[in-house]
């Protein structure tokens, strides 16, 4: 390997992508191509990267296996960066075995946070957790050991295992401060200040509160019956009652939830439940019998005993607390997955939500006519994002009033 390549390969692994194209920007052969590919990564400009890596791949030799499955490794990286979950995963993996038969133990491991990530954004987190078991990353350079540590602190996030979570990111932030990447602090610090903002809103006894994740942690951990308005189950403890397939259920939950220690009245049941504005005899009828259905569900958690005006909630043991999203929107699970700042394609996020491609797109199109969201692009290179936050105009800046 030339003293050029050498150079711009050092530069790269701190993160200068400009020194590494003053050194390579104007050659062609294979491990050129490669790196200017990877510098355009780091500058953002997806598109020729993945071309200049796939131009790379092509034009190294047969007995070249490990410099291709390492352009691999980087156009997986960049899949996974601009959210193209339905990248061959085959692939990924077929290039993590060439690496770990030629001894490259340091890609092998990063090949290996590439997959775990894919897995976490799909919530796959078993099967992220078992990739994870055993691996031990204190050989490991700083940047790459940030990167294992991260992958960490969001498995722990999404598990709810927030002092786990905590405990990743300092060795991330640690690990990140002895790589000197700016871009692998600012992303270490960004998940931390995450970790430290509400993520819930807690519904008590008529008062409302913002809810840190440490907190909806210890919630769980006790005694005290959660309405989970996030997940649409009851739970206690360990016990949890899921009513996602059956709404009607969850929203007479909600509402006797919300009344608690005293009742529902039927009125509100009603109007919750079926959208109803005025009661006749046959909306009472279904809702006794939605009341009765919803009784059977709780069985061993609460009882629901009819009153004078409608119905109310009395658990069996603590209190009763409704756990609330911070924004209650019919689509506000895609924009939690575009709150990230990444651009997303439609069949990406159905993947990561589990839902149909159909399904994504008219959320998106209602979020675009509200103004949430926007995209790039056409057919299926469109990709969405949330809008770009303003910028400060010049007109109205501080000056000499006109003619003065």
């Amino acid at each position: 390997m030339d003293s050029l390549i050498t150079a711009a390969a050092r530069a790269l692994a701190v993160g200068d992508a400009l020194g590494a194209l003053n050194r390579v920007a104007l050659r062609d052969d294979p491990p050129a191509l490669a790196l200017r590919g990877i510098a355009m990564a780091q500058l953002g400009d997806l598109d020729r990267a993945k071309a200049l890596l796939k131009s790379a791949a092509r034009a190294f030799g047969p007995r070249e296996a490990m410099a291709r499955a390492r352009c691999v490794l980087a156009e997986a990286e960049i899949a996974l960066v601009s959210r193209d979950l339905a990248w061959s995963e085959k692939a990924l993996a077929s290039a993590r075995a060439t690496l770990e038969a030629h001894g490259d133990h340091l890609n092998v491991a990063h090949a290996g946070n590439l997959q775990v990530r894919r897995l976490v954004l799909l919530g796959r987190l078993d099967e992220a957790e078992r990739l994870l078991a055993g691996f031990d990353p204190t050989p490991l350079p700083p940047a790459a050991r940030a990167a294992h540590e991260l992958v960490t602190a969001g498995i722990a996030i999404r598990r709810l295992h927030t002092a786990r979570a905590r405990e990743a990111l300092a060795k991330a932030a640690a690990a990140a401060h002895a790589a000197n990447i700016p871009a692998l602090t600012a992303e270490v610090g960004e998940i931390a200040r995450a970790l430290a903002a509400p993520a819930a809103r807690l519904i008590a006894r008529g008062e409302e509160r913002p809810l840190l994740l440490a907190e909806v942690e210890q919630l769980f951990e006790t005694d005290v019956l959660v309405v989970d308005a996030g997940r649409n189950v009851v739970r206690q403890g360990k016990t949890i009652v899921p009513l996602t397939s059956r709404p009607v259920l969850f929203a007479l939950a909600r509402a006797l939830a919300e009344a608690w220690p005293a009742d529902a009245p039927r009125a509100d049941l009603l109007s919750r439940a079926f959208g109803a504005r005025h009661a006749d005899e046959s909306h009472r009828a279904r809702l006794r019998v939605e009341i009765g259905r919803l009784r059977a569900e709780l069985a061993g958690l609460a009882e629901i005993n009819a009153t004078d005006d409608g119905f109310a909630l009395k658990p069996l043991a603590g209190e009763v607390v409704v756990l609330a999203p911070l924004l209650e929107d019919p689509d506000a699970a895609v924009l939690a997955f575009l709150a990230d700042g990444e651009s997303w394609s439609s069949s990406a996020l159905a993947l990561a939500l589990g839902t149909s491609p159909r399904t994504v797109q008219r959320s998106l199109q209602a979020l675009a006519s509200a103004g949430k969201v926007q995209s790039v692009g056409q057919g299926r290179a469109r990709r969405w994002m949330t809008p770009p936050p303003g910028f400060p105009t010049t007109l109205l800046l501080p000056g000499p009033f006109p003619g003065s």
